[in-house]
């Protein structure tokens, strides 16, 4: 800005003197003082005017002449802003965090049942990937059988990267280059996401299919935190919410960070039994870890691998499946050389049990995740989350450890307390609120910086307000626009929205300073007003016109859509509005009073 003002005060006018006068346009040009023809007031009959001028003269003067009808002509266009923004309430245009990106690339997580061995996870991920790869546009995919796939964004801030273990699987998809086909990558998961749950389902698995987002980095797009005073109340309540997510219309991918019952056996040696027959307690122990975990023995050279491959000694699959195959394992007495072999099942004992669960802390309370996406009928969080509240502010909790009937929810806050049962939103719907919030706060802060800026300018409190009256009018252009092109209003589209207000400003001063420009040379308020819309319509016309074509180039781009959207309808909306309604507002402002505003020279 700073230098577009100083190119506007001075290579414009020297470009102008020395490029203007070659089309013979200006004979002389003349430095000095203004003659008496210079001074004279202005009259808009001295230059002739188009059709739209003529037009526009005809309608303002019924709205200058009558008050009535300049009540009204304000009331449409109030009645046009507030039907603009129930558009958003009617979910005509959906409000999200960001778009979806244009991704060559998507991916498939699988989680069978805990304690399935690899051969079924990697049979399951191989039905996925063959009904993947029926598409057109996948190229080519990798399947990562019990370790997780290599560093991504979303193993990043989603902690895929720690997944471990033989009912795991990551399926990375390829597809083809943007240029080369006509979906987006979203349609493309969107597509394929029946088949890949309907296959998971069969197995009893639970699958999410990823895709690479720009943004924000939360867990999963949506998140449900459950606080408790037991985990057996978070685990219940979790199972309700659970149900909730499965019945929402659009909700997909439900899943919860809670394992399944795994069954654990645990080895314990009689030590009198292994005294008897001289065999100690780390005997039984080193045995029973080579059988199931193996030992690393040496490492092997060859000459096609980058690295040594170890070489691990270990007890083949079918003979460490059960408890039985690894009874039956002989130790040798370290004290009765001649001994027989001993069976470890006459020197241990087998007790069942259940595996420890992972417990998860949020700011050092206990806290159950339940998370899904959407995907379908309803692509942004904000409404699948509004629905889900109906539903779950009418569970009873009070077989929970609540004393009400209703779930306490909390969006941008987490609960004080987890005495009483309640839940908060986390996920994109967190970082939804955190951004629109403080966006909208430092444009509410930057909105009164720029009422004072003008205060000064003016001499004038009301002034200022009467130019500013049109910023909000722009969405009456952004919102329908974002309708009609079946685009979000994300948050780039409120980047548009707060940088376009400082161009409607802009042609919102050059009305007001052209009236007053008019008053100091004579000329009644009312053709003031009006003089002032016929005359600078041309360099509104002309900055909004930059605005569009400047704005075209990026309304391709699926992320920042919106903000090219968000400037280029709200220009123009606010270009027609502004022009009539900042003259009127001017005109019944200053009316009644005895004297035109005082202006400083």
């Amino acid at each position: 800005m700073f230098w577009s003002l100083a190119i506007a005060f001075i290579v414009t006018p020297w470009a102008a003197v020395r490029i203007l006068k070659w089309g013979g346009r200006y004979a002389k040009l003349t430095l000095g003082t203004p003659t008496a023809a210079d001074q004279a007031p202005h009259s808009h009959g001295e230059h002739p005017e188009d059709f739209f001028t003529r037009l526009y003269r005809r309608m303002m003067g019924p709205l200058i002449a009558h008050r009535s009808w300049a009540f009204a002509f304000l009331g449409i266009i109030t009645l046009l802003l507030l039907a603009s923004m129930a558009t958003v309430m009617l979910g005509w245009v959906k409000v999200k965090m960001l778009p979806f990106d244009n991704k060559s690339e998507f991916q498939i997580i699988l989680n069978m049942p805990e304690g399935s061995p690899l051969e079924l996870t990697a049979e399951t991920a191989r039905q996925i990937a063959d009904t993947v790869r029926t598409e057109p546009e996948v190229t080519d995919y990798q399947v990562y059988v019990g370790t997780a796939a290599p560093f991504n964004f979303n193993g990043l801030v989603r902690h895929y990267f720690m997944r471990r273990g033989s009912h795991i699987a990551d399926l990375q998809i390829n597809l083809a280059p943007k240029h080369a086909r006509s979906a987006q990558s979203h349609d493309i998961a969107k597509r394929v996401r029946p088949r890949v749950a309907a296959i998971a389902a069969e197995h009893g698995a639970r699958v999410a299919i990823a895709e690479v987002p720009p943004g924000p980095p939360v867990l999963q797009t949506l998140v449900a935190e459950i606080y408790g005073d037991t985990e057996a109340h978070r685990h219940a309540l979790a199972r309700e919410v659970i149900r909730v997510f499965q019945q929402t219309e659009g909700v997909v991918d439900v899943d919860w960070y809670i394992e399944a019952d795994q069954p654990k056996l645990k080895f314990l040696v009689d030590r009198e039994k292994a005294a008897l027959h001289g065999i100690s307690e780390q005997t039984v122990v080193e045995t029973l870890q080579l059988a199931v975990a193996g030992a690393r023995a040496d490492l092997l050279h060859v000459d096609r691998e980058k690295e040594d491959v170890p070489i691990l000694v270990r007890l083949p699959q079918s003979h460490r499946t059960s408890a039985d195959d690894l009874l039956a394992l002989r130790v040798r007495s370290a004290t009765q050389p001649g001994a027989p072999l001993v069976p470890l099942r006459e020197l241990v004992r087998v007790e069942s049990g259940t595996l420890d669960k992972s417990i998860y802390h949020k700011n050092l309370m206990p806290v159950t995740y339940v998370i899904g996406d959407v995907a379908g009928a309803v692509e942004s969080p904000v409404y699948a989350i509004l629905q889900m509240n109906r539903a779950l502010r009418a569970l009873d909790v009070s077989a929970y450890g609540g004393g009400e009937a209703g779930l306490k929810i909390y969006n941008a806050t987490q609960p004080f307390s987890d005495v009483k049962p309640s839940m908060k939103w986390d996920g994109e719907w967190h970082i939804t609120i955190e951004v629109f919030r403080d966006m909208g706060m430092a444009f509410a802060a930057v909105l009164v910086l720029i009422y004072v800026l003008m205060v000064g300018w003016f001499r004038s409190f009301l002034t200022p307000l009467i130019v500013m009256v049109a910023i909000p009018f722009s969405l009456v252009g952004i919102l329908p626009a974002h309708g009609a092109m079946g685009a979000f209003f994300t948050a780039t589209s409120m980047i548009g929205f707060m940088a376009g207000a400082g161009i409607v400003v802009r042609n919102s001063i050059i009305l007001v300073d052209f009236i007053e420009l008019r008053l100091a040379e004579g000329m009644p308020l009312a053709q003031a007003v009006v003089d002032a819309g016929a005359v600078r319509f041309r360099p509104m016309l002309l900055t909004a016109m930059a605005v569009v074509v400047g704005a075209a180039v990026i309304l391709a781009d699926p992320i920042f859509q919106g903000l090219a959207i968000s400037l280029m309808a709200g220009e123009i909306a606010s270009l027609l509005i502004s022009r009539m309604a900042v003259p009127v507002l001017y005109f019944m402002a200053y009316a009644r009073k005895d004297a035109t505003p005082v202006t400083t020279e």
